[in-house]
């Protein structure tokens, strides 16, 4: 047998072995949430092999903060009163701050420029109740295990329980604007009935944190 004929037999054998691995894993569901692309969402059902309770709780926390740290987030809870914008995070132009409502100063209140829905001839955001999140809110440049513990703290999360937490991200049309943020912009990863899915999975457990 010549050299170049072992050669390909080889190969044979390695591409084989590697299709069978491949085809064994996914018929015994053991693929890891970790393996869930950058912008999808892993589901509940895909944590079920985490036996401890309270580190499958956290875990379902972690998937959730791909949400909560993206850019379609965290430029609505900056870390500091001015807004950010875009999918590289930069400071708001104009200059516009939060103001005492969070609708913007006096001087420049976001319904100056931010309309109803989006307008995407001028990729302009929009939504009628358009404004930042409260300052006790600001998580922009936190960890998932710093948001966390933030977000069960009814004094910097909006007063809400943990019930009203599911409800906001779940249900809440300008949360919901984050996977529909028109041209130009990244949509938060998932979808809008995932992210509910995974904080439903995450009160219902105990709510544990990373």
């Amino acid at each position: 047998m010549t050299m170049n004929k072992r050669h390909l037999m080889l190969l044979g054998v390695v591409v084989t072995v590697s299709v069978l691995t491949a085809g064994i894993t996914s018929r015994s569901g053991l693929a890891t949430p970790t393996d869930t692309p950058a912008n999808a969402l892993a589901s509940p059902e895909s944590f079920a092999t985490i036996a401890d309770p309270a580190t499958r709780s956290a875990a379902y926390f972690t998937e959730l903060g791909k949400v909560l740290t993206s850019p379609r987030c965290t430029n609505c809870h900056p870390a500091t009163d001015r807004p950010r914008q875009g999918d590289t995070k930069r400071p708001h132009q104009p200059p516009v701050y939060r103001g005492v409502d969070g609708m913007g100063l006096a001087s420049l209140r976001c319904s100056n420029c931010h309309g109803g829905a989006n307008f995407d001839p001028a990729g302009m955001p929009g939504h009628p109740a358009w404004h930042l999140a409260p300052a006790e809110m600001a998580w922009e440049g936190r960890t998932v295990a710093q948001i966390c513990q933030q977000i069960k703290d009814p004094a910097r999360n909006g007063g809400r329980s943990l019930q009203d937490l599911i409800e906001h991200i779940g249900d809440d049309t300008l949360v919901g604007w984050a996977w529909h943020p028109g041209p130009g912009r990244t949509p938060a990863p998932g979808t809008q009935a995932e992210a509910k899915a995974l904080v439903t999975a995450w009160v219902e457990s105990g709510a544990a944190c990373p």
